[in-house]
């Protein structure tokens, strides 16, 4: 097994799930993963922005607003062959948001009502693998009233659909509108415990400085606690952070790697629909330098 540093596309589209997460491990902290809107105008007209992010150095592509059951990515056709196609475009291994909505949420403030299409169903989990996406992160936009409670039944559902063989990711970036599950308290251990032990690979929770309270210290100990028990953890910037100044970007992606991130996650609100383009590849230099950074951007979809 190679590590994803040595990946190139046709390795990706031979792997499955249980595969890949073993090459982001064997890469030691060096995976970066961009988050895209599938259904908003691309940053430019001509290029998607899941394009645009893979050639600014991503290694793994997230598609957000994505209906499961209406199949469409900005630029692209629209129908079941959307996914495979940003596929073969990009090179890279593609998933998809679907979020566990708890309807008995304690609410912080007004909650947006999804598509069906959004929701981690068992309908719309099983749609998600035919589509052909190779992974799917359990997690909440804002205002979604997404719990860990159903964070927990969504990855079992999630194992069942996807098997022995499927990556999962599960988390939150930030509190999804629902109160007692903000800032420090957005996540402990228990709660990742229980996550492994349903099935999840990989433990989402927000990068140090990008969420009140998510410290380093902290954060390095739920790290710890995840690796301990046979999970990778992907550290995330979910918090419109991915617009801020490359400094920041700097500061944020180094102190996810101290934290022992696997993988490094930056959102899509830098600008809307993807980050700011730049951010990217200060992020990606910072977490491995321009020699990884610069193969992941040049090497060509037809090796």
């Amino acid at each position: 097994m190679k590590r994803i540093l040595d990946c190139t596309a046709s390795d990706f589209r031979k792997m499955n799930g249980q595969e890949l997460k073993q090459a982001i491990r064997a890469g030691e902290g060096r995976t970066m993963l961009s988050e895209n809107m599938a259904t908003v105008p691309p940053l430019y007209p001509n290029v998607t922005n899941s394009e645009l992010a893979a050639s600014f150095g991503a290694d793994l592509l997230l598609l957000n607003i994505f209906d499961v059951f209406d199949p469409k990515i900005s630029g692209l056709e629209v129908g079941k062959h959307a996914v495979e196609r940003v596929k073969h475009l990009t090179g890279r291994p593609v998933g998809v948001n679907l979020e566990p909505v708890d309807l008995d949420a304690e609410k912080l403030e007004d909650l947006d009502v999804l598509e069906t299409g959004r929701q981690a169903t068992e309908a719309s989990l099983k749609e998600a693998r035919k589509l052909g996406f190779d992974f799917i992160c359990l997690t909440g936009n804002p205002k979604t009233g997404v719990t860990n409670n159903e964070l927990l039944g969504a990855i079992k559902k999630s194992r069942e659909i996807f098997g022995e063989d499927g990556m999962i990711i599960a988390g939150k970036m930030h509190g999804a509108g629902v109160a007692g599950e903000t800032g420090g308290e957005i996540i402990t251990e228990e709660d990742i415990t229980k996550f492994i032990e349903a099935g999840a690979d990989v433990i989402l929770m927000p990068a140090p400085g990008t969420v009140p309270g998510i410290t380093l210290e902290k954060t390095e100990g739920f790290v710890r606690h995840a690796h301990s028990k046979g999970a990778l953890v992907m550290l995330t910037i979910g918090t419109s952070q991915e617009g801020s100044d490359e400094q920041t970007i700097r500061e944020i992606a180094l102190g996810a790697k101290m934290a022992g991130a696997d993988i490094h996650h930056i959102g899509d609100a830098g600008f809307y629909g993807i980050a700011v383009p730049e951010n990217i590849f200060t992020y990606s230099i910072a977490i491995r330098g321009r020699r990884h950074t610069y193969a992941r951007m040049a090497v060509s979809i037809n090796r």
